[in-house]
């Protein structure tokens, strides 16, 4: 096509300079001497972009159907999506790309990568500016205040679309509750009231059942903890507000936290089973009563599970803080890779924005168990019904939004750290130490928020900071 075009343009460039020769050749050619029409030009081929991902099995499948139907709303545009295995592995691959300069055009990444991208200016192309040069809106206000904040810069400009966003929460297993006499239907909202329902499910099948279990130990236990009381993890606004932030989620109520489910631990009404999701095949087995999870975990425990579940808001501390506040995020967004043509930015601002759509967020909340991150993507889904056919799926997005609470706090709307993958792998170490009775619960944090802090000084080294 490229050819084509370039001879083409040869052509009509030389016809241009020679009006002369351009009459003879006019006349020297039969058709047009009889006036037949040009033949029409041929059909502009849609510009493709591509979108890398990490999202596999029935996740993939949904993300392929919303692709799917933004291509075939309009012809400009084919979005490619490509799966690229883990998280790690698809922002590896992004980056080794763009060496070769054979990078996409958007990159799912998750959260605690969000710090790391927004001062990787010669990788990504924040999402404010895509969208100012393609002529393509989407509204912030729109989002829910703790997502757009979070992928927001200190202006409040989006760096990246929110896409697959997602909170924990706390789910329990209704057959095992009514075996220990608890009634199914109730609502704990301190960690106490989790401690007397565990001593009635050990009284009712000792040394046997496991309790409670988590996932996701470092986000869900320390993180969201804080979070949950509006304390602080980390300085300069949780991070929020630079580069040279401090650690100091080694806290009294971490310590508080820690210990207690340490203390479970040795009573046997707690149980630790892996810094990712393992603990979620305990639970949907019934092997466990209670889990602390991702509320992205719902579809799955719905599909598998072989027994009535319910979930509840995160238990707290009701003595601190006028705890509860909002709950933690994670999950992940759409970033615009640098060096693309402006076409391509177009068609991507395009397909971002058809994902922004309400209609579109509801299907995709409905369908994945992933957070409405816009306002009218929950008011449409609650207005349909969903949340009442499905109980338990509101509890999530209520945590979010902190009900009575309003906008997010100072350090209540989440934690945004540079390296903060590797300082929360370093926190899931120091946890496991605490459980497994190597080290005392204030030890581990402080020795987290020790080692979590070389790597935040190496970041403040990369952005020029001393």
């Amino acid at each position: 096509m490229h050819v084509v075009r370039s001879a083409l343009a040869a052509l009509v460039l030389a016809v241009a300079a020679h009006p002369a020769q351009a009459a003879d050749a006019k006349a020297a050619t039969p058709a047009a001497a009889k006036g037949t029409a040009p033949a029409k030009p041929a059909a502009k081929s849609p510009v493709e972009i591509e979108l890398w991902h990490a999202m596999d099995g029935a996740l993939g499948d949904e993300l392929n159907g919303l692709v799917a139907k933004f291509n075939a709303s309009q012809g400009d545009y084919v979005v490619k999506a490509v799966y690229k295995g883990s998280y790690d592995d698809t922002l590896a691959a992004a980056a080794a790309a763009q060496l070769q300069g054979k990078q996409p055009a958007l990159v799912q990444a998750y959260d605690v990568a969000t710090a790391n991208l927004m001062v990787q200016k010669r990788m990504t192309k924040p999402l404010h500016q895509v969208l100012a040069e393609s002529g393509v809106k989407i509204d912030r206000n729109a989002f829910v205040p703790a997502v757009a904040s979070y992928y927001s810069d200190a202006k409040g400009n989006l760096m990246a679309l929110p896409f697959n966003a997602s909170t924990p929460v706390f789910f329990y297993n209704k057959d095992l509750f009514k075996k220990a006499g608890i009634d199914p239907e109730a609502r704990f909202k301190t960690w106490y009231d989790v401690q007397a329902a565990l001593l009635k499910l050990n009284e009712a099948n000792p040394y046997s059942a496991c309790g409670l279990t988590t996932t996701w130990p470092a986000w869900v236990l320390v993180e969201n903890t804080l979070t949950l009381h509006n304390e602080e993890f980390a300085t300069k606004n949780n991070g929020f507000d630079g580069p040279d932030a401090q650690l100091t989620f080694n806290t009294r109520l971490a310590i508080r936290h820690l210990s207690l489910l340490t203390s479970w631990i040795k009573s046997r009404l707690f149980e630790y089973h892996g810094r990712r999701d393992e603990a979620e095949g305990r639970f949907v087995k019934g092997e466990c009563a209670m889990l602390t999870a991702s509320s992205a975990s719902y579809g799955e425990i719905w599909r598998k599970a072989g027994f009535q579940f319910g979930v509840m808001p995160m238990p707290y501390y009701d003595d601190i803080n006028q705890a509860p506040y909002h709950s933690t995020m994670g999950g992940g967004s759409l970033w615009a890779l640098a060096g693309k043509k402006p076409e391509e930015y177009k068609g991507a601002a395009r397909f971002l924005a058809y994902l922004a759509q309400p209609e579109v967020q509801a299907a995709w909340h409905q369908a994945t168990g992933y957070l409405p991150i816009t306002r009218a993507a929950y008011e449409l889904t609650r207005s349909a019904g969903y949340y009442q056919r499905y109980p338990g799926t509101e509890v999530p997005i209520q945590q979010i939004i902190g009900q009575d609470k309003g906008p997010p706090q100072a350090y209540s709307r989440g934690v945004r750290l540079g390296n903060q993958a590797g300082i929360r792998a370093i926190l899931d170490e120091e946890i496991e130490q605490a459980f497994q009775f190597k080290k005392p619960p204030k030890q581990a944090l402080d020795d987290a928020a020790a080692r979590g802090n070389e790597l935040l000084r190496q970041f403040q080294r990369q952005q020029g900071g001393k």
